[in-house]
């Protein structure tokens, strides 16, 4: 059972990414998580892949995390807590699989296959928690019919503490299944060559190794560290495709503690509820956010239409008129009948500020949102701009809402409205500059001018 709660990691460093499996994000997340807290941070991973031939993998992994009462959304995996007991429990869960060939720099030994894509499993956990140490046993399933894929997974961690120095040493076993070696790490005979003859390596079993750690340098930053080492089964490593040798992948990164907050499902809390429309812009994303270009006048004229509904984690951090908001919401896309329209499931936690010297009169804020954004199928804008640059698509992408806006209360003298807000804001979806596996290292996106109403039930 996890015992920990919201966590919100956001990696920034840019890196080329190619497929292998990371050092496991899940226990460094639950060992940095502290309950009743919100924070921000930034990870990235290096690794070997386990490809002939292949390149050391650099990845972007943004990781956004959330625990509630019920929900939580852990980096790569959003799930629901079945029990919610301090030692032990259930939950089921959504988790990214990341495997799959390289996409940049493809090597020889994989030229002519088909691409191995990676997956999302649908899986179901059990958690222990005790003084001797912590029990993590993991079914997973394949959830998109990519691999068809098996895999369960038994670890055990313990806790070490020294000083300011938090270590999880932690050692994991997974039985993987036929259909899920073979997809990543088999070559059927319709792909087979002189050089990489046919060969299915069938289950096996792989044992990973690894060490965690944090470091509180202060109340509320702690510097993050993983290491892992991953043993193949012997029979996936005899695979013509597959290096013959241990995979070793490193995690690194900082995070930021905001402090305590009230539970998320705590009765009382305001209800956040915004609603807005607006048009699709040819602007890049920092000429429109600093006002150097807001035109709407597009080749295709796309419109957007959508609400948000989201509670507060944390109001005045330190003291400072500053505020966190997190967001759950859908936005509908008018395709203008080029292509079907779609929905799109945007999830943020957006920061508010509003300490200027005119706020005292009419509060104005200034918000930037940050968050992951699933599409029913890609925006158009999406698929023009890439078609013609020659780049994939993806309906997953990196998700920024930056937004300005004024109190209509102070505006009109009314309390009544001192908590409903009048603004304008963009949608941003993107890659991150193709960095991130995650994202289908997509390098582009879309942007939409919007205005919006906000108020506080």
């Amino acid at each position: 059972m996890r015992l920990r709660s919201t966590l919100l990691c956001l990696t920034l460093l840019p890196l080329a990414a190619q497929a292998s499996p990371p050092a496991n994000t899940e226990v460094l997340v639950d060992l940095l998580a502290i309950p009743g807290s919100a924070g921000l941070g930034a990870i990235q991973r290096v690794g070997y892949t386990p490809y002939r031939g292949a390149a050391v993998s650099r990845d972007l992994v943004p990781l956004y995390m959330y625990e509630g009462k019920q929900v939580f959304l852990h980096a790569t995996r959003v799930g629901w807590k079945l029990t919610d007991q301090p030692a032990s429990g259930f939950d089921v869960f959504l988790d990214y699989r990341y495997e799959g060939f390289p996409i940049d720099q493809t090597p020889a030994v994989l030229a002519g296959m088909a691409k191995r894509n990676a997956g999302v499993d649908v899986g179901a956990g059990y958690r222990h928690r005790a003084g001797w140490g912590n029990i993590d046993a993991e079914l997973l399933h394949d959830a998109n019919n990519t691999s068809h894929g098996t895999e369960w997974r038994l670890g055990y961690n313990v806790d070490l503490q020294a000083g300011r120095l938090h270590l999880r040493p932690n050692l994991t076993v997974a039985r993987r299944s036929a259909n899920l070696n073979n997809y990543y790490y088999g070559v059927p005979l319709s792909e087979a060559t002189a050089l990489r003859p046919a060969y299915m390596p069938g289950a096996g079993t792989d044992w990973t190794l690894g060490l965690y750690a944090y470091y509180e340098m202060t109340q509320r930053w702690r510097l993050l560290a993983g290491i892992g080492v991953n043993k193949q089964d012997a029979d996936v490593r005899r695979s013509p495709i597959v290096e013959d040798k241990m995979q070793v992948s490193a995690l690194v990164g900082a995070a930021y503690d905001f402090g305590s907050h009230k539970p998320y499902s705590e009765p009382g809390l305001p209800l956040h509820v915004r609603v807005y429309g607006g048009r699709e812009t040819a602007c890049n994303f920092l000429p429109a956010v600093t006002f150097r270009c807001g035109s709407t006048r597009t080749q295709d004229d796309t419109r957007i239409w959508g609400f948000d509904i989201g509670r507060p984690l944390i109001e005045k951090v330190n003291n400072w008129p500053l505020d966190f908001v997190a967001y759950v919401g859908l936005l509908a896309i008018d395709e203008r009948g080029i292509q079907p329209d779609g929905l799109q499931l945007n999830a943020q936690i957006k920061a508010y500020y509003y300490g200027f010297p005119w706020s005292a009169a009419v509060r104005t804020r200034v918000g930037f949102g940050a968050g992951f954004s699933m599409a029913q199928r890609v925006p158009l804008t999406e698929v023009r701009d890439q078609a013609r640059r020659g780049r994939n698509t993806s309906r997953l992408l990196n998700y920024l809402d930056p937004s300005l806006d004024f109190s209509v209360g102070d505006l009109l003298g009314s309390k009544r409205l001192k908590e409903t807000y009048l603004g304008i804001g963009v949608s941003h979806r993107s890659g991150i500059f193709g960095s991130s596996q995650l994202l289908g290292n997509i390098n582009g996106g879309s942007n939409y001018f919007y205005g919006y109403l906000e108020t506080k039930l």
